[in-house]
């Protein structure tokens, strides 16, 4: 059994104190100034080894972003046959497939924030909002120009040489490294995506323009054809899933590397120690739920009303990435992933490490993890029935603002825990990612 020294009895009271006091960014910081790291002899108490948290953290990493990998390629290989043969059929397949891979996809977001070689590379596969005219064609109520994007309206699949700010720029081939080396991000604009996963949703979906009524985007599968095309420039926009669709694939082979012996991702997790692992992976989980989740991808879309702040805007698939992500933090916590061929990857968890230190503490957080779950669920159960993300956080949507706001709340809460067990593992240094919305909403222009 763990024994506490005067100094974690003390903090005990102080984050008791805390969580009843002030924000969590208002106790983080006091709690760092009193913390002190785990000691050699307090991790050899433990029977729940830290090392062996992280080793298993690492390889989850391996089997999940290996599973978000095949589910790429297989995407590919369905959009190779909606490019032989473009059907309603076809297309609808390649939908299907494109869904199927954001469920392993959004369990890897947790690794995101805390670890530096994922958040510079996460740009290139899941960046959002795009303004999707960079790309294609798109209604008149998208407008034509931008005071903050020159390449607003710049239809690089019908221009082949746009003159963008008095320059030309040679889109001739849409290629791969044209894509990434060029497009992506233009002018340092970071509505310019050019990659990624919600560019090959826009292909496939084409724009939502149901507002938040029922209905996502309705891209006919004749935008494919080279025999009766409509949309214009088919050819071209065939060229770009393509290129888009393995470029998905190669991005996420690179992470998954990174993420093997010796690769980058995991020297660097490694090279961080007992405390900056563990601080590692709670930074994940808290910054995801809090910042990202709670805040940029739900309370500021619920706040403003707005369809547009939806991570899934064109295909309406943002309850199930929203479900992923929360499944995702789970997963860290209880050190689990179930992969997609069925098979469980498992091993030591924070859940134990916790348990050993305080089972109360361990039991709260597996009871916020559970509540957060249950309350996406609903969401999920209501997108069911017709009422997706961009339904539920229409104005004037009593009841369906209300479901989205439980999910906040659920995911504060379970922030509050987290950063709980941040205390009661001593660790420092650790900082949760905010967000305005939930921070400032004063600051947010309605």
């Amino acid at each position: 059994m763990h024994h506490y020294s005067p100094i974690r009895d003390l903090l005990v009271s102080l984050r008791l104190s805390l969580l009843k006091k002030t924000s969590i960014a208002a106790s983080l910081a006091i709690a760092l100034t009193a913390c002190q790291s785990f000691t050699k002899s307090e991790t050899k108490e433990l029977s729940a080894s830290p090392q062996a948290v992280i080793n298993n953290y690492i390889n989850i990493a391996q089997a999940n972003y290996g599973d978000a990998l095949l589910a790429a390629k297989n995407l590919e290989e369905v959009i190779d046959e909606l490019l032989n043969a473009p059907s309603e059929v076809t297309l609808q397949a390649a939908k299907n497939a494109w869904i199927d891979a954001r469920v392993p996809y959004q369990q890897t977001e947790v690794y995101r924030f805390g670890n530096s070689v994922v958040d510079n590379w996460e740009g290139k596969v899941n960046a959002w909002p795009l303004d999707e005219g960079l790309i294609d064609y798109v209604g008149p109520a998208y407008g034509s120009s931008s005071d903050e994007n020159p390449f607003y309206t710049a239809n690089i699949i019908a221009n082949a040489s746009p003159i963008i700010g008095g320059k030309q720029l040679n889109a001739t081939n849409i290629t791969e490294s044209f894509l990434s080396d060029t497009l992506h991000e233009i002018d340092e604009v970071e509505s310019n995506v050019a990659t990624g996963y919600h560019v090959i949703e826009f292909l496939l979906w084409g724009q939502d323009l149901h507002g938040t009524n029922p209905g996502a985007g309705e891209r006919p599968a004749s935008d494919f054809s080279l025999e009766n095309c409509t949309g214009g420039h088919c050819e071209r926009r065939r060229e770009y899933l393509k290129s888009a669709s393995s470029l998905l694939v190669k991005d996420l082979r690179d992470m998954q590397q990174s993420w093997e012996t010796e690769g980058e991702a995991n020297t660097d997790l490694i090279n961080k120690g007992l405390d900056g692992g563990l601080a590692t992976i709670l930074t994940g989980m808290g910054s995801l739920a809090y910042g990202e989740l709670a805040g940029e991808r739900i309370k500021l879309g619920l706040m403003l009303h707005d369809p547009e702040e939806e991570h899934d805007c064109f295909s309406d698939n943002t309850h199930w990435s929203h479900y992923y992500d929360a499944k995702g933090i789970k997963n860290i916590y209880l050190g689990e992933y179930s992969r997609i061929d069925g098979t469980k990857v498992s091993g030591e968890s924070l859940s134990g490490l916790v348990r050993l230190i305080d089972a109360e503490l361990d039991k709260e957080m597996k009871q916020k993890l559970d509540t957060t779950e249950q309350a996406m669920q609903v969401m999920v159960d209501e997108a069911s029935k017709g009422n997706t993300f961009d339904v539920l956080i229409g104005e004037g949507n009593t009841q369906g603002n209300q479901i989205i706001r439980t999910i906040i709340d659920a995911l504060v809460e379970q922030a509050r825990t987290t950063e709980k067990i941040i205390l009661a593992l001593n660790l420092q240094n650790v900082e949760l990612e905010g967000s305005d919305s939930l921070d400032k909403p004063e600051s947010i222009a309605m």
